[in-house]
């Protein structure tokens, strides 16, 4: 079954390979052949904001370019020097895309100062208003086809692409309108325009370097494939619960995770071997995720008093609205021993809630020994 869900995984992921690299050589042939009608049009007419719609479709074959190799390093089989793979090549070919993409746009806001300072006429024609107006019909096709084939196979790289090939027919269409507004009212605004546009690129690079920074960091997991998995794993009759997950990403689609179970006391260790396992094939299937790791959490099933006594410490715990959840609990009543876990939100410092949380429960449970661990708020709870 596991070789078999393995076999599917790599299909998957050629097929994936295959679309993406495919779409992105559609839009550096689409990108190319709209730049070229753009920059003939802009130095005909000598049209700055022309010009720059141009090079920012150069831009845009030079991203895609950049996509189609960081797809290709990215599908590297992992070998001794990287175990886990290559995936994350995928973010760093979108770091290099954004940088390009603020390269071109502060070239872009140096030439259009340059124009507001020293302005040329320009000169525009029926035919290149035309061609203007095509272009901007084949940015918004080529948008709506890289955004839907991202979607296809949950591509963050082609969904920006598609909304930011559909927002340049945007941009396309406001220099589209300044030229017919020279040409009626002879007011020019092509260098007022180009730093609009040069602006807009501006901003739109930060924000990709900043989304790729965040997946290099890491970041909170999409809470739909953590509730998914926790849901996986509490299907069993002995799971009570599913804590501390925490999905560690290396690159798209390629996930590893650790989570700890919380399981009666009275299992033996063969019991709980068979059902880890059986576990992780199934989140495999379902998910993709790979479950590297399952630690235990035991609860009382022998005695009555732990219940009754979790109940009130669970009270007294989150009182407070820094404390998430409470987890993990287990009372040894021979030998006065209590423990559990707490999740902390990022308002206090852990050790400073542990503190607060030890000294109320001694006053509460002066005989026991209390040992309480903070866990870091990973994921929605």
């Amino acid at each position: 079954m596991e070789r078999k869900n393995g076999e599917h995984q790599e299909t998957e992921r050629k097929e994936r390979d295959r679309i993406i690299i495919r779409t992105s050589a559609v839009g550096i042939a689409a990108n190319l052949l709209l730049a070229g009608f753009k920059a003939g049009v802009g130095l005909l007419s000598h049209s700055i904001a022309v010009v720059l719609d141009a090079v920012n479709n150069l831009s845009d074959a030079l991203s895609s370019v950049i996509t189609i190799t960081g797809t290709k390093l990215a599908g590297k089989a992992p070998d001794k020097k990287h175990p886990l793979g290559y995936g994350r090549i995928e973010y760093l070919s979108a770091m290099i895309v954004a940088l390009i993409v603020l390269y071109a746009g502060v070239t872009a806001l140096a030439e259009s100062v340059k124009k507001i300072l020293h302005p040329e006429q320009a000169s525009y024609s029926m035919t290149s208003l035309i061609i203007i107006g095509a272009a901007i019909l084949g940015k918004l096709l080529l948008g709506r086809y890289v955004k839907k084939q991202g979607e296809k196979v949950k591509s963050q790289a082609l969904v920006a692409s598609g909304a930011d090939a559909l927002f340049d027919a945007v941009l396309s269409a406001s220099v589209l309108v300044s030229a017919i507004i020279y040409m009626v009212c002879q007011i020019s605004l092509e260098a007022y325009v180009g730093v609009v546009i040069a602006a807009i690129i501006i901003k739109s690079g930060f924000e990709m370097l900043w989304e790729t920074l965040g997946e290099i960091l890491g970041q909170r997991p999409d809470p739909e494939m953590t509730e998914r998995i926790k849901q996986i794993l509490t299907e069993e009759k002995e799971v009570m619960g599913a804590y501390d997950l925490i999905l560690n990403n290396y690159g798209p689609n390629k996930n590893y995770a650790s989570v700890h179970l919380e399981l009666p006391d009275n299992m033996q260790v063969e019991q709980v071997d068979v059902l880890t396992r059986k576990l992780q094939e199934r989140v495999y299937a379902q998910t993709g995720v790979i479950l590297t790791g399952v630690g235990v959490y035991s609860y009382n099933t022998r005695e009555n008093e732990p219940s009754r006594i979790r109940n009130k410490v669970q009270n007294i715990v989150l009182s407070h609205d820094w404390v998430l959840q409470l987890h993990g609990f287990y009372m040894d009543l021979k030998e006065k021993d209590m423990r559990f876990d707490v999740v902390l939100s990022f308002d206090i410092r852990h050790q400073e809630g542990i503190e607060i949380l030890e000294k109320e429960l001694r006053t509460e449970y002066p005989d026991y020994t209390i040992r309480i661990t903070a866990d870091v708020d990973t994921s929605d709870i």
